[in-house]
């Protein structure tokens, strides 16, 4: 397993699709912050704006999120963000919540997300307790930790070995669908990240994800613009 221990970073050359205007959407999430420090061990200077021309301006868009559904949900309505986000057309990378809202519907809260993503966000179904004795693959709401990685697709995986080990900390899930890039399994197979036209999606923490976190960021603001 990568852990922040063994981590190396994966400096994004200055030049030559390194990044360029790098913009992180500013409304209701709770992980900005270690989103600015990964991109700062990566040699990176992003802005966090609602500013709806810088978000139209950047070369690359990061959509992060911790926290409910429904009120990150609330705070894009209320800065006009829900349909500048969908208007996008540079790279965007959802993490996390930031993933779940690019979807149509999650079941947190009963939320209407942004409907780029045609699927559905769902609760992860624990086992109960009376019968998780002698039980392997137990499911406890919220799944915290590491978890592997498959099935992997696109440059936004590029030079990460099949079942890389990532970070999660969610209690839903996005169900599986023709845009998966990469599945994860916690006692069913689910979304862990996606892809549809410009827009990314990773329910794992990146920022939290060592190695392997920064190297998918690293492709992320490499990637060329479409």
């Amino acid at each position: 397993m990568i852990t922040a221990e063994n981590s190396r970073v994966f400096p994004v050359p200055p030049s030559g699709g390194g990044g360029g205007n790098i913009a992180i959407v500013k409304y209701n999430a709770g992980n900005i912050q270690s989103v600015l420090f990964a991109l700062e061990r990566l040699g990176v200077d992003a802005k966090v704006t609602d500013d709806k021309d810088e978000l139209f301006a950047a070369d690359k868009v990061i959509f992060p999120g911790v926290g409910a559904a429904r009120s990150a949900m609330d705070s894009l309505k209320e800065k006009g963000l829900d349909e500048v986000i969908k208007q996008l057309k540079q790279p965007v990378l959802g993490i996390c919540v930031g993933m779940q809202l690019l979807f149509e519907y999650s079941e947190e809260s009963d939320t209407e997300c942004l409907g780029i993503i045609p699927a559905k966000v769902k609760l992860f179904a624990p086992t109960p307790p009376d019968s998780r004795a002698g039980l392997k693959g137990v499911i406890k709401v919220p799944q915290v930790g590491w978890n592997d990685i498959y099935n992997l697709k696109t440059d936004l995986f590029k030079d990460v070995p099949e079942h890389s080990y990532i970070y999660y900390v969610h209690s839903y899930y996005a169900e599986m669908n023709p845009y998966c890039i990469a599945t994860s399994n916690y006692g069913l197979e689910y979304t862990g990240a996606v892809q549809k036209d410009n827009f990314y999606g990773v329910q794992f923490h990146t920022e939290k994800s060592a190695k392997v976190g920064d190297l998918i960021l690293k492709n992320f603001l490499t990637m060329p613009q479409p």
